[in-house]
């Protein structure tokens, strides 16, 4: 009846693509995702030039602008892409219905709603707008986190296993959500502390085990498909090796007590190493195979480094060192690289196209691992702060085309024709 009613917007809602848009959930979240990489660095990088050049005369943001920059990218640009994914591969790993357009829409409008709030609120100086757009990205992460809890509880319910790859994906959101009420305390009481745990458990919790977990799951799977005489290597103990690892981690971050944080982290790069010798095809593989075990390459040498500088710390605490370089280089080497991987393959995949690498996603995938070198030795420069902002803009310049062509391809209708 609706529809009969208003025919005319119907038809505008079709020639925008927004019905499209809603016809799966790695649509729409990949949609906001896409939006979000560009809103983030926008921010950070006309901050930096400011804080470098005074070009812009951009006014500071409402709280710290290193910890908005971590919290935003953290817990505002990588979700929408965690859960356009985790709630398109719940129900098929599990056997079970897919989710309907209503439930999803609401987490990709949180989401969305509050990436544009709290970047609006950098660029006012409106700490109600940074609130607003937290709180909006909790009501948006709820939502998803409901969702992938409901599959889970279906599954154990018609006892279908044990799922350990979802749970171990669900586990790291439900830190993820821990964290992001961190910062959201941290906000209203300015205690410093919750800020250094939200921090923490984003990257340690969050980031790490769910791209980890999705490589267990998927990246032998892919590659037992397309390389000859691939064997599958997927031993469920290194799962257990990546929690344990990550807990005590994260918990010593927190506390601050760094005589044993280097060799865990040494310890999780010699396991992160291992499993990416064992996965690593040794014949002929695609690109698109290919650039997720590069991408991936950064986790074992970010911790390597992590765990060095740690220890160095503590024997030789007036040498220099790289800083936050590190774990920029897990940030956008693995995380960023891995982004561009596995968000291309499920777009090339679900929009009815070849799986195969497009031109953008090279050039942004070259400029992304080109940035994660420059931005790992940037703090060692003469003149870090200009290094910063050269890296925000190599990401930004390698994004934009690959976001543009994405955005193109979730608001058209399949290549092949077929729903989704």
């Amino acid at each position: 009846m609706a529809t009969d009613a208003h025919p005319q917007v119907t038809a505008a809602r079709q020639a925008l693509g927004i019905e499209t848009l809603a016809r799966a959930p790695h649509r729409l979240l990949f949609f906001v995702g896409a939006l979000n990489v560009l809103l983030a660095t926008a921010w950070w990088l006309c901050w930096l030039v400011n804080a470098r050049w005074q070009w812009v005369h951009l006014p500071q943001p409402p709280l710290f602008a290193g910890w908005l920059h971590a919290t935003v990218m953290q817990y505002q640009l990588f979700p929408p892409f965690f859960f356009g994914f985790l709630l398109t591969v719940f129900p098929r790993w599990m056997g079970l219905k897919e989710f309907d357009r209503w439930h999803f829409v609401p987490v990709g409008a949180g989401l969305l709603g509050g990436q544009v709030a709290t970047i609006a609120g950098a660029f006012s100086e409106l700490q109600v707008l940074v609130q607003i757009g937290m709180f909006m990205t909790a009501a948006g992460w709820l939502t998803g986190l409901v969702l992938l809890g409901g599959k889970l509880r279906e599954a154990r319910a018609a006892t279908q296993g044990r799922h350990w790859h979802a749970w171990s994906c669900f586990v790291g959101m439900v830190f993820g959500f821990a964290g992001l009420l961190a910062a959201i305390v941290y906000l209203n009481l300015e205690d410093p502390r919750w800020m250094l745990a939200s921090i923490k458990i984003g990257t340690y919790l969050m980031l790490v085990p769910v791209y980890f977990t999705v490589a267990h799951r998927m990246f032998p799977f892919f590659a037992n498909n397309v390389v000859e005489g691939y064997s599958m290597w997927r031993p469920t103990w290194l799962i257990a090796v990546l929690w344990a690892a990550m807990l005590a981690t994260c918990i010593l971050k927190i506390t601050g007590d760094g005589q044993m944080a280097w060799s865990v982290e040494w310890l999780f790069s010699a396991a992160s190493a291992i499993a990416l010798v064992r996965w690593w095809p040794r014949r002929k593989a695609p690109g698109l195979l290919r650039i997720l075990f590069i991408a991936l390459a950064w986790m074992p040498i970010a911790f390597a480094l992590i765990g060095a500088q740690d220890l160095l710390a503590l024997t030789h605490p007036a040498v220099a060192h790289l800083g936050r370089g590190p774990l920029h280089g897990l940030y956008i080497g693995c995380f960023g690289g891995l982004m561009v991987a596995m968000v291309t393959r499920v777009t090339q995949g679900h929009s009815g196209r070849l799986l195969e690498m497009p031109t953008v996603a090279w050039w942004a995938f070259a400029l992304i691992q080109i940035t994660a070198v420059i931005r790992v030795f940037t703090e060692i420069f003469r003149d870090p702060m200009a290094g910063f902002a050269l890296a925000a803009l190599l990401w930004i310049v390698g994004f934009l085309p690959w976001v543009v062509r994405a955005g193109c391809i979730y608001l058209q209708p399949r290549a092949d024709g077929k729903p989704g």
